[in-house]
C-alpha cells in the first residue's frame, strides 16, 4: 500500500505541477472578488474527477473522445483568456477589479482543469489498466486528497500579501496571459493546429 501511495503522489505531482500556476492566478483574481474561492475548489474537483473517470473508462478499453479531438479543449482557456483581456482593456483605468475574471466561475474552472489534463489521461490510463482495482481505488483517494493540498497551496501563494502586492500592477495582463498561453500550448502540443492546417491545405 505504501508503494502505491508513493507512486500516486509522484504521479499526481508530475501531471499537475502546472496547475499550481493556474490555481495561483485564479486565487489572485479571487482576492479581487471573482471567482469565489469555493468556485475554484469545486471546479478543480469537478474537472479532476472528470479526468479520472475518463482515464478509468479508457483503461477499460473504451474511448469517449477520439485522441485527435482532445486538443480542441485548449479553446476553453484560450477563449477565457481572450475574453478576460478584452474585458480588462475595456475597463482600463477603472479601479473596480471585481469583474476582471468573471468568465471563470465553477464551470470555467472545471473546463480549464479538464483542458489542461491531457497529460493526466495519457499517464493515468496505462497505470490504471495495469493495476489492481484496489490499487486504483487507493490512487484515486490519494489524488483527491492532493487536489485539496494543491488548492491550499494555490490559495496560500495567490493571497500572500507580498505576492499580491508584487503582481498588482501586472495582474490585469498576467491573468489573461496565463490562460491564453495555456490554451495555445494545449492546441500546439496536441497537434490540433497542424492537423487543421493539413485539412485546410
Amino acid at each position: 500500500m505504501l508503494a502505491t501511495i508513493g507512486s500516486a503522489i509522484g504521479l499526481f505531482a508530475a501531471t499537475n505541477i502546472d496547475d499550481i500556476v493556474v490555481l495561483t492566478v485564479l486565487f489572485l483574481a479571487s482576492s479581487r472578488g471573482k471567482p469565489r474561492p469555493w468556485q475554484i475548489v469545486a471546479g478543480q474537483y469537478l474537472g479532476f474527477i472528470t479526468l479520472v473517470v475518463i482515464s478509468v473508462i479508457a483503461a477499460l478499453g473504451l474511448t469517449i473522445v477520439p485522441d485527435e479531438w482532445v486538443g480542441f479543449l485548449g479553446l476553453i482557456p484560450l477563449g477565457i483568456g481572450i475574453w478576460t483581456l478584452i474585458h480588462g482593456l475595456r475597463r482600463n483605468g477603472d479601479d473596480d477589479d471585481d469583474a476582471k475574471i468573471t468568465a471563470v466561475g465553477l464551470w470555467g474552472v472545471a473546463g480549464i482543469t479538464i483542458a489542461n489534463g491531457a497529460d493526466n489521461i495519457s499517464l493515468y490510463t496505462p497505470i490504471f489498466r495495469t493495476s489492481t482495482p484496489g490499487d486504483v481505488a487507493i490512487m484515486i483517494v490519494v489524488f483527491l486528497i492532493l487536489v485539496a493540498v494543491w488548492c491550499a497551496a494555490g490559495r496560500l501563494i495567490g493571497t500572500n500579501k507580498a505576492v499580491t502586492e508584487g503582481l498588482e500592477r501586472v495582474e490585469h495582463w498576467l491573468v489573461p496571459a496565463v490562460f491564453i498561453g495555456l490554451g495555445l500550448f494545449i492546441l500546439i502540443e496536441s497537434g490540433v493546429i497542424v492537423r487543421l492546417i493539413e485539412v485546410l491545405g
